[in-house]
């Protein structure tokens, strides 16, 4: 059976978003370790690194805006209402993180890893769900 090309059009943003996720995601690790492990801490190659890492997030982002129209409507209900609970939950659980490291509740100071990590497992359960309920 032939694809349509909506369906094609569909698989290759889908392989162009995870293409800038990852180059993202890389650029990402070499601006956070390449200060200690490969160019020794120079401020010139961390701020290039950085801005690497900052356009090429952008660029995911607008990778991402193009996917999400390339989605029938359910599907877009799907990720947006997933982008909504991950977003909810990071400023509610974030804050609420930050406030346990501010009133020295928590021994450690909180980390950002940590947040990302929380919303896009969090992000990642809104998808399962939403794919699961309107299956």
């Amino acid at each position: 059976m032939k694809e349509d090309s909506w369906s094609l059009e569909i698989k290759r943003n889908t392989k162009l978003m995870a293409l800038w996720t990852t180059l993202w995601t890389g650029s990402m690790a070499i601006a956070t370790f390449g200060p200690k492990f490969i160019w020794d801490e120079d401020v010139v190659f961390s701020v290039l690194a950085i801005s690497v890492n900052a356009l090429l997030g952008i660029g995911m982002i607008l990778m991402n805006i193009k996917h999400l129209n390339t989605l029938d409507d359910l599907q877009k209900k799907i990720q947006l209402d997933a982008m909504g609970i991950a977003l909810g939950a990071g400023i509610v659980g974030g804050l609420s993180y930050s406030l346990l490291d501010i009133t020295n509740v928590i021994a450690q100071d909180a980390e950002i890893g940590f947040l990302v990590i929380f919303i896009s497992l969090t992000y990642l359960a809104g998808l399962l769900i939403g794919q699961k309920r309107y299956k």
